[in-house]
């Protein structure tokens, strides 16, 4: 998505300062987008829900919704809260434990004692899928019925943004799964920017169209999920995102359509990245399903998936540790090669069991070059 003009539709946000709490963020949200804010605890998420919403202004900041400027620092300008309208939903949900599903929503509307306030709460409650159960209070409501009725009560506001806190860390996994595909249903009709923290990248993935990896309250890398655990701009986000497979290299030369890297004693074929300087040692990435076995000749003629020889790197690999996780495997592998180095990798389970490796054994192994992604350069070799 492009960035935003200052008069286009949608979120832009910007916060800086010092202290208390460490903040160097931008990010944009256009209209309809889901954009995730991910990081770990501490890493300022929840201080930027804060800041949109108007609970906490920063030193240095300005915030605009469709234009509108909510939050200006050096203007000394900030809008109270309830003149952003903001519609937001907590971690513990918040509703009013004494009120019925259908009076928290009636409660939360801009004109709650109009004549027709019962009958839209009404609606929204079954655009929740809750029809039925408007007169039952939250004690008699499940985790993820509660959920539903902070999402309704949050959409009766009319909001300019919705602020999603960690909806989804107070119920069960089965329920979160339910819960996750109900919000993708409803976020098509939804006409305005949605924030969602969470820590979960899964999460993020199946939910954001884009998302923003904070740490220690700065934004270091924004985009499409799988972009972004695929293809780092830095160390520090990769490691965010869970890569294992971080491998010092250097860079030998740029062909026509690859470029080869000197990985210890082994030369790799990846995909053209013609930025990184010939000669540099940089960090390769190699997602673990990147990693994957060399099949014998018969096997891979048989393959059709099978990649390219441009792209296939053989490297021999030993099984050094073996994992089992449910239905799959996790084997660390040394590459005696790469002066050691180390490579994780998953089976599924029905294949780890017909192979049987151990620890110790030698195993063949191919890397996939097309998803090797270098970090910038951080130095020359």
């Amino acid at each position: 998505m492009h960035a935003m003009t200052e008069h286009e539709a949608g979120l832009r946000v910007s916060l800086h300062q010092a202290a208390p709490i460490p903040l160097a963020v931008e990010l944009t949200c256009g209209p309809g987008e889901v954009l995730a804010l991910v990081g770990p605890s501490g890493s300022g998420k929840s201080t930027v829900l804060r800041c949109i919403a108007g609970l906490h202004t920063p030193a240095e900041g300005r915030i605009t919704c469709n234009g509108e400027t909510w939050l200006d620092t050096r203007a000394r300008h900030a809008k109270p809260t309830a003149a952003r309208r903001i519609g937001m939903v907590f971690q513990n949900y918040a509703l009013f434990p004494h009120l019925s599903a259908l009076d928290n929503v009636r409660e939360a509307l801009p004109d709650r004692c109009a004549s027709d306030a019962r009958e839209r709460a009404t609606r929204l409650l079954a655009k929740v899928n809750l029809q039925g159960l408007e007169h039952r209070r939250s004690h008699q409501l499940s985790g993820g019925q509660q959920q539903r009725v902070a999402v309704a009560r949050a959409l009766a506001r009319e909001p300019r943004v919705l602020l999603l806190d960690e909806p989804f860390s107070a119920v069960d996994r089965a329920t979160r799964e339910k819960l996750y595909g109900e919000l993708a249903e409803l976020r098509r009709e939804l006409a305005m920017p949605v924030i969602l923290v969470t820590h979960d990248l899964e999460e993020a993935v199946m939910l954001a169209d884009r998302m923003t990896l904070l740490s220690q309250g700065s934004s270091l890398q924004t985009g499409p999920p799988l972009t972004l655990m695929r293809e780092p701009d830095s160390l520090d986000v990769a490691r965010l995102v869970g890569l294992r497979n971080l491998l010092e290299v250097q860079v030998e030369a740029h062909e026509a359509d690859y470029t080869r890297l000197r990985w210890g004693a082994l030369a790799l074929r990846v995909k053209r990245q013609a930025d990184a300087p010939t000669g540099a040692v940089t960090t390769a990435c190699l997602p673990a399903e990147g990693v994957l076995l060399l099949a014998a000749r018969a096997e891979r003629e048989a393959d059709e998936t099978h990649l390219p020889d441009g792209f296939d790197n053989p490297v021999s690999g030993i099984v050094r540790r073996y994992l089992s996780l449910g239905d799959r495997v996790r084997m660390t592998l040394e590459v005696p090669d790469a002066a050691g180095a180390l490579l994780s990798m998953t089976l599924p389970r029905h294949l780890a069991d017909r192979l049987s490796p151990t620890e110790g054994s030698a195993i063949a192994l191919r890397l996939r070059g097309a998803v090797i992604h270098l970090i910038p350069t951080t130095r020359k070799g």
